[in-house]
């Protein structure tokens, strides 16, 4: 028998080792970032509408008035609100955002320490296949 009816196949494939951790480790970020940046938005949105006087009987401000309620539970009391007529600044509010901001940070890079795994050498994996081709005369 001959090596003319044998075919090899060479293969060479790149594998980067913990590739699928890294990757986890930027959409575990980003889903951090993406939650608190969405909770001080809603707050700012709060301070906005409490110094303008907006009416909390309108449906869309009453919303945004009791979903960020549940946020800022742990703030209230904390530093006096000052008022002018239907304005008001609510200072605990600021004060919550600049905590959010900071426990996002913290989160992140708890996340990243834990998680983050630096980008070694690629590995050449080479796989080589051997098949028979048998020709019929």
């Amino acid at each position: 028998m001959s090596n003319d009816n044998r075919v090899s196949e060479v293969r060479t494939l790149q594998r980067e080792p913990e590739r699928e951790q890294r990757i986890f480790t930027f959409k575990a970020s980003q889903w951090i970032w993406l939650l608190f940046g969405a909770i001080e938005a809603l707050i700012a949105l709060r301070i906005g509408l409490k110094l303008i006087g907006a009416n909390p009987d309108s449906p869309i401000v009453a919303l945004i008035y009791s979903v960020t309620t549940l946020f800022l539970v742990p703030f209230v009391g904390l530093i006096g609100s000052p008022t002018v007529g239907g304005l008001v600044l609510e200072i605990s509010s600021l004060f919550a955002i600049a905590v959010y901001a900071l426990t996002a940070v913290a989160f992140e890079r708890l996340v990243w320490l834990i998680f983050y795994r630096p980008r070694g050498p690629v590995v050449d994996v080479t796989e080589t296949t051997t098949s028979e081709h048998h020709t019929t005369p």
